[in-house]
């Protein structure tokens, strides 16, 4: 079985994102939708919140599993039984950032990153937008999945 991590704060998951899965679908049999916990971090949503959004915008599809964790990617991806990274690209700043972490987990455990670049319908979205605009009470209906509230 071939199976993938997607990991994120996914604060909130974006309709960005949800392109990603889906597409990974078409190469991975599972992926693991792994909402990462730091402490140190502070959140728009809470961790339950991200969860249920999640939950809601891929409920009864059996090849997405949702699940936390804490410490890194990579050893997550150990433990699950995962070989593989699922990353998405939205730009060249994205794909700068995402390589020298992609060649130090594959060099320490072997987990190898794959990217799908964004599509032009979703590549100008982000949490950080969508979290922008919730905190200044605009509407983000349009970027994320159907369900998510301030």
């Amino acid at each position: 079985m071939k199976r993938a991590v997607f990991p994120g704060s996914f604060d909130p998951i974006t309709l960005g994102h949800v392109d990603i899965i889906h597409r990974g679908l078409e190469l991975f049999d599972e992926i693991i939708i792994a909402i990462g916990i730091n402490a140190e971090k502070k959140h728009m949503w809470s961790l339950e919140d991200r969860k249920s959004f999640i939950e809601h915008a891929f409920h009864g599809n059996d090849r997405i599993k949702i699940k936390t964790y804490e410490g890194l990617t990579a050893e997550f991806c150990k433990t699950e039984k995962a070989a593989f990274l699922l990353r998405g690209l939205r730009n060249s700043l994205d794909f700068s950032y995402e390589k020298s972490i992609a060649q130090t987990n594959a060099m320490l455990t072997g987990v190898e990153s794959v990217f799908i670049i964004s599509s032009p319908e979703s590549s100008h979205i982000s949490s950080t937008i969508v979290r922008d605009i919730a905190r200044h009470g605009g509407d983000f209906s349009a970027l994320v999945p159907k369900g998510i509230q301030k």
